[in-house]
């Protein structure tokens, strides 16, 4: 029984003793926290901030732009924007960049059309100057200096040089020519560069001179837009039915 009562006692004392404890930490902590707190007892002033977006879209708070790492290409169109920036005094930079854009899709259609432009030249002077270009329906006489000067150039002596060189697909080409001229010297066509040999055509009235001006233009269609090689023999037959009615005409 003694032993139970010491017992007893000694659990007493141990809480009396954890409760002091726990009521003096409790009693530090919150004179820790009073010391430690501080109180701002200032004036709070409205502060209002104007144009504040446009003040952070200038050019110093633009992030996306990363020089170091770009291509040749970017940073060309980021030096090219930076340039007509200043010149222009545009008032940022996505501005000018899209005047750059802009700049170099024009630039880039009118190369486009000059390359194609230079590729049908070089196909059209392939052989050196030429009277007729070649169209897709084989009878459209295009303008160049000779035609221009159909009048006045010696076709006959171009005949001559065509035949010594044995080029008779030139030759031909140059009967052809010398054939318009003499249709329009006699009045039965009026001669323009624009016209067509359907329009020569219509324009003859006479049936007989309609019928052979139908078989040269055949001829003529046949070897030179054919780009057949012709023979001396071809070439002889052709040169006759151009010299009849060339005489018929009254050269």
């Amino acid at each position: 029984m003694n032993k139970l009562r010491l017992n007893y006692k000694t659990c007493l004392i141990l809480a009396l003793i954890l409760s002091v404890s726990a009521s003096a930490f409790s009693q530090v902590s919150n004179s820790i926290a009073a010391d430690s707190l501080k109180i701002d007892d200032s004036e709070i002033k409205d502060r209002r901030f104007e144009d504040l977006k446009e003040k952070y879209s200038s050019d110093d708070f633009i992030y996306e732009r990363t020089v170091e790492t770009s291509g040749w290409w970017t940073r060309f169109k980021q030096w090219l924007s930076d340039f007509i920036k200043d010149l222009f005094n545009f008032e940022n930079r996505r501005e000018a960049e899209k005047a750059v854009d802009i700049l170099i899709k024009t630039l880039g259609v009118i190369l486009f059309i000059l390359v194609i432009y230079f590729i049908v030249k070089a196909i059209l002077n392939k052989e050196g100057q030429w009277v007729f270009g070649k169209s897709s329906d084989k009878s459209i006489i295009r303008i160049n200096d000779l035609e221009a000067n159909i009048q006045v150039v010696d076709l006959k002596k171009l005949i001559r040089e065509a035949e010594q060189q044995n080029n008779f697909r030139l030759a031909i080409r140059y009967y052809y020519l010398l054939l318009l001229k003499m249709l329009n010297k006699q009045g039965l066509i009026s001669y323009d560069v624009e016209k067509t040999n359907s329009d020569y055509y219509e324009e003859i009235s006479s049936s007989g001179f309609r019928s052979d001006f139908s078989y040269a233009s055949y001829l003529y269609n046949y070897i030179w837009y054919g780009e057949f090689d012709v023979d001396q023999n071809q070439f002889e037959r052709a040169k006759q039915a151009f010299n009849r009615f060339i005489a018929a005409l009254g050269s």
